[in-house]
């Protein structure tokens, strides 16, 4: 078994984290206390990717949920699904991190490191063959930013080897929440780049606009956003967690996602979306599936994928359905889009096909794009970001917790790379480069240089031969 340890940090992520655990529970056909009720083997076949079995036939989730304050410890621990958790694995501290970056990863989250540090190994050691570790944190708080990239270092100083999987709730332009995310954000954008190996991008703007143009629901709450991220998180994780027609594991997504290192950040998607009222004047087909995956309407990153360029995209079905078809209706996608994909990664299309449909739909469809798009939330967030660090507004909390300003200057000069690079890459073309070498191989250089080299090996000889008549005198 390839067994994934998860991880849920701060408010938004152990709001989202438990939501996931109640939509993957469903799936596998366990009750609110972790009992199998389900009616098919398929169920339990690979129910070990996420839970331990315990004692009399009991599904523990292998997760974490860590926080500075009790708060939202408190609300899962007396939701519907409180009694499924080990009760070891809530970890909080009492004061909070008040929105400050500096607080999770310098100060109070540092001295509580040391004991998640020490539940993520005693996880991990009653494994089998641990494939990764999965994290779900937002970059605007303080607990999800600070304290979230700080366990990810330790854990990759610990498991260098391992993969490590974050769902990153990025800061949105409409929905924000404190004044302080600009810095939040770009210092743990900071830590993402050198230490995770692929970070799904997730934003409530999108999600908002999802919930409200494509669900038509009036007044979203925070309970319907995350759903919509847990459906995309439970399509990310299905080949793992069911056996399929093809299968992909988080480090296949990985090696086939991510062309260049630093860019591993990608935009998910989910489908079918449709309103509650008109489900029963659609029909659910691949087809459909396909069109509305490749909506920019249907993403989840606050960003259009129209003014980009597709590096790679990974595409999970789920439900009984032709292989052939799935294969078929993504390449023809691709041709009629083809200014969208890079043109120089050929077939950069992966599709994975899994025979069992989430709860209450007949098939679905998840999303995974690596679009050079993306860099518009970077962009965004260092604009913010500038402008404040350059009348040094709100600074005195972060230093005045032992962070210095280079760290700062640091952090924003990477994410402005990351901008150039995504950009770089979309305005490479395949043609380009071939002129260029064409242009070298026909030139005059070529003789030119082989007259040179005969003549050196000529003198070369000529020394040589030299030497020799000096050594025999």
């Amino acid at each position: 078994m390839r067994e994934i340890v998860h991880l849920q940090i701060g408010q938004c992520g152990n709001q989202i984290g438990s939501k996931f655990w109640e939509v993957i529970s469903e799936e596998h056909g366990l009750n609110a206390t972790g009992i199998y009720e389900g009616d098919s083997k398929l169920q339990l076949e690979r129910v070990n990717v996420y839970f331990n079995e315990a004692h009399g036939g009991k599904y523990v989730p292998r997760a974490l949920l860590v926080d500075l304050e009790p708060g939202t410890m408190d609300s899962v621990r007396g939701s519907r699904i409180g009694a499924l958790f080990r009760p070891d694995n809530f970890i909080h501290g009492n004061s909070g991190a008040g929105n400050n970056w500096a607080k999770g990863h310098y100060t109070e989250g540092a001295e509580l490191v040391e004991q998640v540090i020490d539940r993520v190994r005693n996880e991990s050691e009653s494994c089998d063959c641990l494939q990764g570790f999965q994290l779900v944190h937002s970059l605007g708080g303080g607990t999800g930013s600070g304290m979230g990239t700080l366990i990810i270092n330790k854990i990759r100083e610990e498991y260098p080897d391992r993969i490590m999987n974050t769902f990153s709730v990025m800061p949105s332009p409409k929905v924000s929440d404190t004044v302080v995310e600009p810095y939040n954000a770009t210092l743990s954008v900071h830590q993402l780049l050198e230490n995770t190996d692929e970070t799904f991008c997730i934003d409530n703007e999108a999600l908002y606009d999802i919930c409200f143009r494509t669900l038509k629901l009036t007044t979203p709450t925070y309970g319907d956003l995350n759903h919509l991220v847990c459906m995309t998180m439970s399509g990310v994780t299905t080949s793992l967690r069911f056996p399929g027609q093809l299968n992909a594991d988080l480090r296949k997504l990985a090696v086939n996602m991510v062309p260049f290192p630093r860019l591993h950040f990608f935009m998910p998607g989910f489908a079918p979306l449709t309103p509650r009222g008109s489900q029963q004047y659609r029909a659910l087909t691949v087809p459909e599936l396909t069109q509305q995956i490749f909506d920019a309407r249907n993403m989840m990153t606050a960003c259009d994928p129209r003014r980009g360029r597709y590096l790679t995209v990974a595409a999970i079905f789920r439900g009984r359905m032709s292989t052939k078809q799935v294969e078929e209706q993504m390449l023809a996608m691709q041709l009629k889009n083809s200014n969208y994909f890079v043109d120089w990664i050929p077939h950069n299309v992966k599709v994975a096909v899994c025979d069992i449909p989430p709860r209450g739909l007949k098939m679905s469809s998840t999303f995974i794009g690596n679009n050079t798009a993306i860099q518009e939330i970077f962009r965004r967030v260092g604009e913010q970001f500038s402008l404040m660090f350059k009348r040094k507004a709100f600074l005195h909390w972060y230093t005045g917790e032992g962070m210095d300003e280079m760290e700062f200057t640091e952090a924003e000069s990477n994410l402005n790379d990351l901008v150039s690079e995504y950009q770089q890459y979309q305005d490479a073309t395949a043609d380009l480069d071939w002129e260029v070498e064409e242009e070298e191989v026909e030139g005059p250089a070529l003789p030119a240089t082989a007259m040179v080299q005969s003549k050196m090996e000529v003198k070369l000889e000529t020394v040589t031969e030299m030497s020799k008549d000096a050594v025999d005198e």
